[in-house]
């Protein structure tokens, strides 16, 4: 009677240094928010939470100065 466990996946490392992230850097944000315009988690990121947490304020500071929309319009 032995019991198959699920294999663990693996997180997908992410190539991103985090001195390149700037809220002045639009495209390289794009790639962190999802299409309703909220920030991906770092599980799905796959950034560890140092950078997490630059990405979530360089985000937050791009829709400030509306680089970035809040949130997408769908009609």
């Amino acid at each position: 009677m032995a019991v198959d466990f699920k294999k663990r996946r693996r997180r997908v490392k992410l190539r991103v240094k985090i001195e390149e992230i700037d809220y002045k850097n639009v495209d390289l944000l794009k790639n962190f928010i999802n299409d309703k315009g909220r920030i991906k988690p770092a599980r799905v990121n796959g950034a560890s939470a140092k950078l997490q947490r630059k990405i979530a304020k360089a985000v937050k500071r791009a829709r400030n100065i509306a680089l970035i929309p809040y949130t997408k319009v769908e009609k």
